[in-house]
């Protein structure tokens, strides 16, 4: 039976949700540490993080860092997609169980960073998500595409292309133990 992305996403899934709760601790840890070495590269830049579900890496002690030093955003959920707005407390739980900071009337189109969460990837490291596609329309409507880190809790990749051209891809991949990064196409 060939590969699918539904049976791809299934099994990473399964993989995210049974892996070892006593170390979700310190590979959080380890994925922040990579984390913020990659994003202190940069200054003063304008970075959208996700907040994450109890399953998902949890990266939000570098978001908590970078906080002073950069503009952070977190996505705001919307419809079938979602907009951008700035990270602030109180966070509130959506319908999807997703934390969210409030509303804002402020328009964010641009940002410099996209961190994004990944179920699995492909071998054109494009992203697996959880199927809704929220990620592919929001991307859709930038005007320039940020330089994109997935993030994954327990590496899970395929050597096969089994995504879709909509789908998102990213520059680099970082779980606790893998960092890949997209090669660059060269050509006249």
């Amino acid at each position: 039976m060939p590969l699918t992305k539904a049976l791809f996403r299934k099994k990473c899934l399964k993989k995210m949700k049974n892996y070892a709760v006593h170390n979700k601790f310190y590979k959080d840890s380890l994925l922040n540490l990579k984390l913020l070495k990659e994003l202190t590269k940069y200054k003063r830049t304008k970075i959208l993080f996700y907040y994450p579900l109890p399953f998902e890496a949890d990266i939000t002690k570098t978001m908590k860092k970078l906080r002073k030093k950069c503009d952070i955003f977190v996505p705001f959920m919307q419809g079938e997609s979602f907009k951008m707005v700035p990270f602030r407390l109180p966070l509130k739980q959506n319908s999807f169980g997703i934390f969210e900071a409030g509303k804002t009337l402020k328009k964010i189109n641009n940002i410099d960073i996209a961190i994004v969460p990944a179920v699995g990837v492909d071998t054109n490291l494009q992203r697996v998500g959880f199927g809704k596609g929220m990620y592919d329309r929001f991307f859709a409507k930038l005007k320039k595409k940020p330089y994109t880190i997935f993030i994954q809790p327990e590496f899970c990749y395929t050597n096969k292309s089994i995504c879709d051209s909509y789908d998102v891809s990213c520059d680099l991949l970082l779980t606790p133990k893998v960092r890949l990064v997209k090669k660059r196409k060269y050509g006249c």
